[in-house]
């Protein structure tokens, strides 16, 4: 492929409908949370009704700030998603340190990390070594999806919208299969650790409960980076938020509703997770008692599809941050050329795609994620506080989407990120302390130009 030349280096082209948007939404925020969060959770909440209800304030909270960002991604449905927000409300450094961050950590070690995960669960239905390894089917992902976001947007979107119809299938016909398959004396399982009481909504366990829940949700931002490439994003881009995350949130509880079904609270809590990474994840527990190993394979299955949809759509929205930088004479200017037919920032593409591939080689990008986690809600809480100063400028002439209840629910989404930073350095200190220093590290980059100016 030629990049494009001067001619239309810098038209993106509007090929995504509100098919594709809504799937964007749904695609990469259903990740591998929904098989993974239930152990975590039951070990911090303690009782099913108290995962339960963590599930259901996560909700409410990512919908709070998918409200705010439907305003924002109203007002400005162009390429760049929080960057361009950032940099319409605040100094234009705020904006390139969040760009510096998402490029260099953010976007790549979240890809990598879709990547390695679908490599090491597609062990339970193929033939790892035969195919070359884990290391060889990650880097092998990273670029064939790279290569076809490459193509036409719509091409990429299409990919996006049939991942996420068949990621939702597996994920509903493995809740239906539970509820269907599993001994009726499992329903005890559902009321089982009646040890909930309202006190515990108050306790540190469950706020951490909530806070694992939010990670699970995280993604609804992405959608946002691709406004420039939506028809009637002025439209389309609010109503993609609402409909994606009304479809995320049935799906998290049906399906934590089904993975308590089919196995013991006990068995649950210790599912894979940092505490047992030897173990099972909760999902397959849930469908191992009647489906053995068959119920291995289907899990394993529905986890790399799940995680191929969220990598797809993390590979397109992302490199749409890099592209609107340059444009803005923030990033290199080769960022914002465009290939000459299908009209995609192909140099961000491939370049995000270099960075994933060399930490997806390197096994280097969980410490990464957990680094980027902390930072990444300085920049949501900055992104929705902007809504205030963008509301005091506007005359009357903005007719698009506004949020009722304002200025309670931006209000209350930015206290509730604060809060969210607060447990993050409450619980890792270490990794909040490297994810700021990151951040600041962009700003001498930013003050001297060492990536220069058009």
């Amino acid at each position: 492929m030629d990049i494009g030349s001067s001619k239309n280096a810098n038209n993106l082209l509007p090929g995504l409908g509100l098919r594709e948007a809504v799937s964007l939404v749904v695609g990469t925020i259903i990740g591998t949370g929904i098989f993974l969060k239930a152990a975590v959770m039951a070990q911090l909440a303690g009782s099913v009704t108290a995962v339960l209800l963590a599930w259901v304030v996560a909700a409410v909270l990512s919908l709070m700030g998918a409200l705010c960002y439907a305003e924002l991604g109203s007002r400005f449905p162009h390429a760049g998603g929080e960057y361009v927000f950032l940099r319409k409300a605040w100094p234009e450094v705020v904006a390139f340190l969040y760009g510096w961050t998402r490029f260099w950590i953010g976007s790549p070690a979240g890809i990598a990390a879709y990547a390695v995960g679908a490599a090491t669960f597609s062990a339970g239905f193929l033939d790892v070594q035969a195919l070359g390894g884990r290391a060889v089917i990650a880097l092998s992902l990273v670029w064939i999806f790279t290569i076809v976001n490459c193509f036409k947007v719509h091409l990429g979107g299409s990919i996006q919208a049939w991942l996420t119809v068949l990621k939702v299938a597996l994920i509903a016909g493995l809740a239906g299969i539970v509820f269907f398959k599993a001994p009726q004396e499992n329903w005890a399982h559902l009321f089982a650790n009646h040890n909930f009481s309202w006190t515990q909504v108050s306790s540190g366990g469950f706020g951490a409960a909530v806070l694992a829940a939010l990670w699970a949700f995280d993604g609804w931002n992405s959608m946002p980076m691709a406004a420039g490439e939506i028809r009637d994003g002025q439209r389309n881009v609010p109503r993609a938020l609402f409909i994606g995350l009304a479809i995320v949130t049935v799906m998290y509880i049906a399906a934590n509703l089904a993975w308590f079904y089919g196995a013991s609270f006990q068995e649950i809590a210790t599912a894979n997770s940092s505490r047992y990474p030897d173990a099972l994840p909760a999902a397959t527990k849930a469908v191992h008692g009647f489906l053995g190993d068959r119920g291995i394979a289907i899990v394993s299955f529905a986890f790399v599809m799940s995680a191929l949809g969220a990598m797809n759509g993390s590979i397109l929205t992302s490199a749409r941050v890099p592209y609107a930088m340059a444009r803005d004479g923030l990033f290199p200017r080769w960022f914002s050329r465009v290939h000459s037919q299908s009209q995609v920032p192909i140099t961000a593409l491939l370049v995000q795609g270099a960075i994933a591939s060399l930490l997806a080689a390197t096994g280097s990008f969980d410490q990464l994620t957990d680094y980027v986690v902390f930072s990444s809600w300085i920049f949501y809480a900055l992104a929705a506080a902007g809504l205030f100063k963008l509301r005091r400028l506007d005359r009357g002439d903005f007719t698009g989407y506004k949020i009722r209840l304002y200025p309670l629910i931006p209000v209350c989404f930015v206290v509730m990120a604060l809060w969210l930073m607060a447990q993050a350095i409450q619980s890792d200190p270490y990794a909040c302390a490297i994810g700021a220093a990151f951040i600041a590290l962009g700003v001498p980059v930013y003050r001297f130009r060492f990536i220069g100016r058009n």
